[in-house]
């Protein structure tokens, strides 16, 4: 074998090695696209009003306050009923 031989085989070992992380890392970017995180991270700047001028959280606020007392009494039930729960599991949220 002469210097060109060799130099040709090492050229073309570390090519195949570069090209194939490339290929890796690319198929391993792709696949991550479509997933969600799982974690929710809060919202860095502040709510923006809608066209009407309100914002989510005061029209949530407006739509609880519209509701019936029973549904107030239930959300009630069904918070103690959860805390009761919690409290028969050790106490983790």
């Amino acid at each position: 074998m002469n210097l060109n031989q060799i130099i040709n085989m090492i050229l073309r070992q570390v090519m195949h090695r570069l090209i194939r992380s490339g290929v890796n890392a690319g198929i391993n970017a792709a696949s991550t696209l479509g997933k969600k995180s799982g974690r929710s991270t809060p919202p860095s700047r502040p709510m923006a009003a809608d066209r009407y001028g309100v914002t989510s959280d005061e029209a949530t606020q407006d739509e609880m306050a519209q509701q019936s007392p029973a549904s107030a009494e239930e959300r009630d039930r069904i918070r103690q009923i959860r805390q009761a729960r919690r409290a028969t599991r050790g106490g983790k949220p």
